[in-house]
């Protein structure tokens, strides 16, 4: 099993807060944040990959 220790570990909290905070600040509906944050919190690593790749964008205007 794959096990993160020492700096790992630090940086994929960081990277998991970063995610949790981009996702209690989406555009997205209330349940899809639920969703996306228990799936970073419960799978810390595949959670923020997943998020990463799938996760709600932000709407980018041009100006």
């Amino acid at each position: 099993m794959l096990e993160l220790t020492g700096i790992g570990g630090f940086i994929l909290l960081i990277l998991d807060l970063w995610a949790l905070i981009s996702v209690i600040g989406s555009s997205a509906s209330t349940g899809k944040k639920v969703l996306w944050a228990l799936l970073i919190i419960l799978l810390p690593l595949l959670g923020f990959i997943l998020w990463l790749i799938l996760g709600p964008r932000a709407n980018k205007q041009s100006v």
